[in-house]
């Protein structure tokens, strides 16, 4: 059984640094091959850390879900309450794609589910999907729904609007974030870490990982990580395809690198800005596409979602769904 290992920082056992700005301490890892390795370019100073694995099984590529989320320890004197961790620095196996996975781009759409039913394309993806750990679909049958935000720009403060109706409903949800969002919303970011949401990796500069060499697709999520890593003392190793484009050689990367590529199986088209249709038909078209096991893709800059995300939440419990962090899904 073939093994890939990524070292992570538990949460509360973690170094913490003394500062945001420290640059000369660097984590390599070596992610697509058995062999691991960590070297720090200094001596650390003598504060206890432990350092654990998260193992990803190449047969049935597992994740640990309580290994997926980093965060440094805990220190209130720091924006998100926790303090940074130390850089990481990808370096791949296969740069060249010599093994010959497929480059054809691909586009993740599908039909809607209906009945309570997922469409019979979501299913397919998640068959294609398991070989690289990846999710469209939580196949297990119960009713549950992981709820998924696409970041890339602030709008009309809606993302604050969307996190106060979480709050009120107790709902954790993700929040796949570019890094240029995060550089600029970083008060908005460090509530999603306080309120125990996810925020998930959404590429450097939006790419189609579909167009881009593997080398540069590694670039773009470590630099989001470690923007994250440097600023937030925080990281989590869930990653969306910027516009649901990629091809074998992107999933096999994505997964090298220990993260979860996470995809949707409910959605519809709520991301322009000005295409306003009001709550209820943002009501209605979430609701007519539940089905167990679905993962939901908003955009936080729809005036419709927001006014409607509570409604959505109440009707769907009533139904008999409840609402998980991806944290959760195994």
């Amino acid at each position: 059984m073939k093994k890939i290992t990524a070292f992570i920082l538990t949460a509360s056992l973690v170094l913490g640094f003394a500062s945001c700005g420290n640059d000369n301490k660097t984590t390599t890892q070596n992610y697509g091959s058995t062999a691991q390795s960590e070297t720090t370019t200094e001596s650390l100073i003598d504060t206890p850390r432990v350092i654990e694995s998260t193992v990803v099984d190449d047969e049935n590529l597992s994740f640990q879900k309580s290994k997926m989320i980093i965060t440094g320890a805990a220190d209130p004197a720091t924006l998100s309450g926790f303090a940074p961790l130390e850089k990481v620095s990808y370096n791949i196996s296969d740069p060249h794609n010599s093994s010959g996975l497929s480059t054809v781009k691909k586009s993740h759409s599908h039909g809607p589910a209906s009945g309570g039913t997922a469409h019979h394309t979501v299913v397919a993806f998640q068959k294609e999907f398991d070989k690289y750990g990846a999710l469209t679909l939580d196949t297990s049958g119960e009713k549950v729904l992981y709820l998924t935000f696409d970041c890339g720009y602030e709008y009309e403060n809606l993302t604050s609007k969307v996190l106060d109706v979480l709050k009120e409903k107790g709902v954790t949800a993700t929040f796949f974030c570019t890094l240029d969002h995060i550089k600029k919303e970083t008060d908005l970011i460090a509530r999603m870490i306080k309120e125990g949401h996810i925020v998930g990796n959404h590429s450097t500069t939006h790419p189609s990982f579909a167009t881009i060499d593997r080398t540069k697709m590694a670039k773009e999520i470590e630099q989001t990580e470690n923007y994250l890593r440097e600023k937030f003392g925080y990281a989590a190793k869930y990653f969306r395809f910027p516009a649901g484009e990629y091809n074998e050689s992107a999933l096999e990367l994505v997964k090298s690198l220990g993260y979860m590529s996470v995809f949707w199986s409910v959605a519809y088209d709520d991301w322009a800005t000005d295409n306003v249709r009001g709550k209820d038909y943002a009501i209605e078209k979430v609701m007519s596409r539940l089905h167990p096991g679905a993962v939901i893709l908003l955009h936080s800059v729809s005036k419709d979602n927001a006014a409607a995300l509570a409604e959505i939440i109440d009707k769907a419990r009533a139904e008999g769904y409840r609402f998980e962090s991806i944290m959760n899904y195994e």
